[in-house]
């Protein structure tokens, strides 16, 4: 996934296969919007958040707060590896 920045922050764009397997696995606990809480590791840098659906590319947005960017060295445009975790439920 590579990093984009946005007028409201900076994000990364899930894979499309990733994203139906999330939504199937999520179907009875999403919150609003369609939300999805979960815990997201990069390069060894873990915190909480949700993905969000994103109507343009048929996927999920998981945002990435300047705290993480800056830990993990990660400026926009950068290739990344994520681990996510979904919780079994909301």
């Amino acid at each position: 996934m590579a990093l984009s920045g946005r007028s409201r922050g900076h994000f990364l764009t899930l894979p499309e296969e990733l994203a139906a397997e999330i939504r199937e696995e999520t179907a009875t606990f999403r919150r609003g919007f369609g939300s999805v809480k979960v815990t997201a590791t990069v390069t060894g840098h873990n915190w909480s958040t949700s993905l969000f659906p994103d109507s343009k590319s048929g996927t999920y947005l998981l945002p990435v707060k300047k705290a993480i960017r800056t830990a993990a060295g990660l400026e926009t445009g950068d290739r990344v590896t994520v681990h996510l975790e979904v919780p079994d439920s909301g």
